[in-house]
């Protein structure tokens, strides 16, 4: 009885041994719902990431990917799992903002750093010093939008479309509501809800407008849904929507009808930059058959902004991660330079894309301060 209790011990220490010798990151995704293609984009980043850095302080980095169900209350849930359960030291994720703020708060009460890839809502990361992105936020996003539209488009009239469900697309129409109004245009506004699929009601009104352009601050499935009943409507103005809509489904879904649509994101693999930028495109292409899409770069950037924190931290301490975070100066990444303020916020630029034959290409960059 004694040698069982003896080899039971060593057994159980040795256990907790080579346990210490893992680093656990939780990574928090919608891998199901109806922004599952927002995770599984992310979890290849990701993925790619933890190629390129296995390792952090001589250990060996454990993921541990929990899915929120692309549901807010499961994204929180979600976090409180990775900390109780899994007992991550750091978080990568959320995607949608609303999400974010959810389990951004479980993060930020437990005291565990997490770092979101994609969520640019600026509530995301106020008052919290545990929640930081890698990502630029809306008032840049939406003011970018709104110069694009009317100097580029030439745009005087937009109606907005707001999905009045998810704080990214009240927030991010707000902001290009207030700097198209600077610029001199008019705007107006329609709304819906997330998982609608009839949008005739706020198409009859928008229309009856003449927009030069119907700007659509959402996600892929209600986007693609919307391009497809206006044009079946007749409406042969532009396009414009966020980052939302920067999925291969935007394409799959909307067809013909997305055709020359334009998106502000945070990618192109045209626009690559930096020396990392061009390597992370070719082992992208190497590993998955593919270009990488702007959700891929910024989960691999979120991976990689968090492992180089921690090896500054020089420590497993969550409070000296999420210190090192946010002291990110010039990190050159996949999606470009990133710098982290003190607010958790990534000071960067805006690409904005397009739909041309059945893919994403790239048009320009619209920098900070330009």
């Amino acid at each position: 009885m004694r040698k069982l209790f003896l080899f039971m011990f060593i057994l159980a220490f040795v256990f907790i041994a080579i346990a210490e010798d893992v680093v656990k990151i939780g990574v928090v995704l919608p891998m199901t719902g109806g922004i599952s293609a927002f995770g599984k984009l992310v979890w290849e980043g990701v993925q790619l990431g933890y190629e390129f850095k296995p390792t952090v302080l001589g250990k060996k980095v454990e993921l541990i990917l929990l899915d929120n169900r692309s549901e807010k209350t499961e994204a929180a849930n979600a976090v409180a799992r990775a900390i109780d359960k899994e007992h991550v030291v750091a978080i990568v994720g959320e995607v949608a903002s609303s999400h974010s703020l959810a389990g951004g708060e479980i993060a930020e009460k437990k005291g565990i750093p997490m770092v979101s890839p994609a969520s640019t809502n600026p509530l995301v990361t106020q008052g919290k010093k545990f929640v930081s992105r890698v990502c630029f936020i809306d008032p840049f996003q939406g003011s970018a939008g709104a110069e694009f539209a009317y100097n580029y488009l030439k745009a005087r009239s937009v109606v907005i479309f707001t999905d009045i469900e998810q704080d990214y697309s009240v927030g991010l129409s707000k902001f290009f509501m207030d700097t198209f109004k600077k610029l001199g245009g008019k705007v107006s506004q329609v709304f819906y809800k997330t998982g609608d699929q009839e949008f005739s009601a706020q198409l009859t009104v928008a229309l009856s407008r003449n927009p030069d352009v119907i700007y659509i601050t959402g996600y892929y499935p209600e986007i693609a849904l919307i391009c497809q009943q206006a044009r079946a409507l007749g409406y042969t103005g532009y396009f414009l929507t966020g980052d939302g809509a920067d999925a291969p489904e935007l394409i799959e879904i909307g067809g013909d009808a997305v055709e020359g649509l334009y998106f502000t994101t945070h990618y192109h693999p045209k626009g690559a930059v930096t020396k990392i930028g061009k390597e992370f495109v070719e082992k992208f292409r190497e590993k998955f058959g593919r270009d990488p899409a702007a959700l891929n770069a910024l989960g691999f950037d979120a991976y990689l902004v968090l492992i180089d924190a921690i090896e500054r931290a020089e420590s497993l301490d969550p409070v000296k991660i999420a210190e090192e975070v946010r002291k990110t100066k010039n990190f050159e990444g996949a999606t470009g330079v990133i710098t982290i303020d003190e607010h958790g916020n990534a000071v960067k630029s805006v690409v904005i894309n397009t739909v041309k034959g059945g893919k994403f290409d790239y048009v320009t960059t619209v920098t900070p301060g330009t």
